[in-house]
């Protein structure tokens, strides 16, 4: 009889590079376009060619190693992996074996995107890995390790035409990628799909990958199988290898139906556990289940041997200190320092660390500001709109950070009125003038004159003996429409605050 099960994860996450060019070779590095345009003798694999490391390459892997909190290795090398499928032209793929570049990382997954039941107490949540140790950190996260990071070159792609018809755009053949190899610490779809958003969000934000898994070059192949007690003993189930899943639904869709057909198979037709041995499957999204492809043992399958045209090299500390500083502070630290810095809310600093550019404008709009809090409403109320409406980046709408600081500060200083400030951020946008300019030229002068704005609400309480009768009656709302009404009368000009108080005062003296 059963008495319980856990499932057991670990991905493969192969990720392609930002580079201008292809792996080994100078063709141009870049998504789309007419097939088997950006070709050449290396990246088709005809008879001498000879590849050479693009210096690109190794540096973004090396920033994205970093960026997973990985070891760099000085020394490394290639290898060759021999398998044949239609869209491997040369019949081996240029890798890593037995030395990667990237070694002994981990990532750190926030509890706070997770189903409660799988938090610290919660009844799936199971909080020690495979060596013993507890993976929880500070009941916040849990940490995924990654055994290693390693340099290989894409494949081409396969297009399946017409039903009948399969063609191969050779484009892709070439194509710098990192793959991402974790240990098997993820116990449920959930964090396997939680684990490759957020490395996708790091290595984005490092700019060392556009991440886009629509166009397939971020792609996961999930490793999954069970433990099994049954009757006082430990069983595994075989492992499947889900192959080339490219959404965080589709990560999660399938380890759910995979176990579950696990579970199902052990119940009925159990098969033997051996750790080399791997069901490599694929994912029928449409019928919502996985189908098996084939079966392989890795190490006879794939016969590595070392890349002979390419020699072993070394990477120096001074290299790798490089790309140290091209790291800097990533997302989480960021979040976690807007929330202690700025007071903000965690979906003001989640927004704003979705992008290194994003964060970086932020920032330098904040250095000089009286409020960051009307900073950060102004980027990500008013800007952000923008950007979504044209498609654009935030650094392409022809202002810059001091822009929003002036306008912040002008509102900060009482210089203007939230309706001034609308006017004058329209204005900004239309022409690109800083906002100061704006202000002068528009001849807004905010009335802090006591007296005057006094007159003001002394003739609005006149004019509106329902609404002050209201008020008597408890209805306290009225107190806005009061203050429109005497916005209205000052031409937009008074100053609110001041405004605010003198017409609760009149008002509580009826």
């Amino acid at each position: 009889m059963i008495e319980k099960y856990k499932i057991v994860i670990g991905c493969e996450i192969h990720t392609q590079l930002t580079t201008k060019t292809k792996a080994f070779c100078a063709c141009e590095n870049r998504y789309g376009g007419m097939p088997d345009t950006r070709v050449c003798p290396v990246c088709l694999g005809l008879p001498g060619a000879m590849p050479r490391i693009s210096k690109g390459y190794v540096e973004k892997g090396a920033i994205a190693g970093l960026a997973l909190n990985c070891h760099i290795s000085n020394y490394a090398k290639f290898d060759r992996k021999h398998y044949f499928y239609p869209d491997l032209a040369k019949g081996y793929q240029i890798t890593q074996y037995d030395i990667p570049l990237c070694t002994d990382g981990f990532i750190d997954l926030p509890y706070v995107h997770l189903p409660e039941s799988q938090r610290p107490g919660g009844s799936d949540y199971i909080g020690v890995d495979f060596t013993g140790k507890n993976n929880d950190i500070d009941g916040k996260f849990k940490r995924i390790r990654i055994e290693r990071i390693h340099l290989e070159e894409d494949v081409g792609k396969s297009l399946h035409l017409e039903g009948k018809h399969s063609y191969i755009d050779y484009n892709r053949s070439g194509t710098p990628l990192i793959e991402i190899v974790t240990k098997p610490d993820m116990t449920s779809p959930e964090e396997a799909a939680l684990f490759m958003q957020t490395a996708q969000e790091i290595l984005r934000f490092v700019q060392v990958t556009n991440g886009n898994l629509e166009e397939g070059n971020m792609r996961c192949d999930a490793n999954i199988n069970l433990t099994i007690w049954e009757d006082g003993k430990e069983y595994h189930t075989p492992i499947s290898e889900i192959k080339n899943l490219n959404s965080f639904r589709s990560i999660k869709d399938a380890c759910h139906y995979e176990a579950q057909r696990q579970l199902e198979e052990f119940k009925t037709n159990r098969q033997p556990f051996d750790p080399g041995f791997k069901n490599t499957m694929g994912w029928d999204d449409v019928n919502g289940k996985t189908v098996i492809q084939r079966t392989k043992n890795s190490f006879i399958d794939y016969r590595f041997t070392t890349e002979p045209d390419i020699k072993p090299f070394i990477v120096s500390d001074e290299f790798i200190e490089n790309a140290r500083k091209q790291v800097g502070e990533l997302p989480e630290s960021k979040r976690a320092r807007y929330r202690k810095e700025f007071g903000l809310s965690d979906f003001d600093v989640e927004t704003l660390t979705s992008s290194k550019t994003l964060a970086t404008w932020f920032e330098e709009a904040a250095k000089n500001a009286k409020d960051v809090k009307k900073v950060a409403n102004l980027i990500l109320a008013e800007l952000l709109a923008i950007v979504n409406e044209r498609g654009v980046a935030i650094n392409e709408l022809g202002i810059t950070p001091v822009h929003i600081t002036q306008l912040a500060n002008a509102a900060s200083d009482g210089k203007i009125t939230s309706k001034q400030s609308k006017e004058v951020f329209a204005e900004m946008m239309a022409s690109g003038k800083l906002p100061e300019d704006i202000i002068k030229e528009k001849g807004f002068v905010v009335v802090t004159d006591t007296s005057a704005i006094e007159g003001f609400v002394t003739q609005v309480i006149a004019e509106n003996p329902k609404a002050v009768e209201d008020f008597k009656g408890g209805k306290t709302n009225v107190v806005g429409w009061l203050m429109g009404q005497v916005m209205k009368k000052s031409g937009g000009k008074a100053n609110p605050k001041v405004a605010t108080e003198l017409l609760k005062k009149q008002l509580e003296a009826l």
